[in-house]
């Protein structure tokens, strides 16, 4: 002797699932406060290799020897920092932090 029950009607409730994480929004004011740190760090070098070259006067011969060799990794670092800075922004909404 063996009792079955089935159900007939079961009320199952729409499930929403919630994918967002409170710490994602963290790392993300985290690595844009460092983007927006690097971008005005290389900013700044290419100001100071720029106007080094540009004006004779300005900067000794060592500053301007510097900035003749790295001028152009400034370039190549400020287009990196730039591509992943808007590779950032259309991922995840850039933000400075500000």
């Amino acid at each position: 002797m063996s009792i079955h029950t089935v159900p007939t009607d079961v009320d199952v409730p729409d499930i929403q699932p919630d994918f967002s994480a409170p710490f994602f929004q963290g790392f993300q004011v985290i690595a844009s406060y460092i983007l927006a740190g690097a971008m005005l760090v290389v900013l700044i070098m290419l100001i100071i290799a720029g106007a080094a070259l540009a004006f004779r006067g300005l900067a000794s011969d060592r500053v301007r020897t510097w900035a003749g060799e790295n001028i152009l990794w400034i370039f190549i670092a400020a287009a990196v920092l730039g591509a992943a800075s808007g590779l950032f922004a259309w991922f995840v909404n850039f933000d400075f932090g500000f």
